[in-house]
């Protein structure tokens, strides 16, 4: 498991590619693709890292560790201490009327 992410080097464009790219009703043809190729990059190193993390999450379900409840407490511990204190309150409000607690 390799935890850094691979980043593919800017490519490079032939004459053809560029004498294609073209302004068109207003829009820089060049300024787009840039705009595009930079997120398909960005979306290549978030499958990249996507997959890293679904091997962490099999490593910790194979050492016996339940990844429904590690999924709950990283989502906890993303939210603002308050908010998360609301949410509990508010799910013992709930759970006591309906006689769980």
């Amino acid at each position: 498991m390799d935890n850094t992410a691979t980043i593919a080097p800017f490519p490079t464009e032939t004459k053809e590619e560029t004498s294609e790219v073209k302004d068109v009703a207003g829009i820089g043809g060049q300024r787009l693709k840039t705009f595009i190729e930079r997120i398909e990059r960005l979306e290549e190193e978030k499958k990249a890292l996507a997959e890293d993390i679904k091997e962490i999450y099999a490593e910790a379900k194979s050492t016996g560790f339940d990844t429904k409840t590690i999924r709950k407490v990283i989502a906890l511990r993303k939210m603002d201490v308050e908010k998360r204190r609301e949410a509990e309150d508010l799910l013992d409000i709930y759970k006591s009327a309906i006689g769980m607690a």
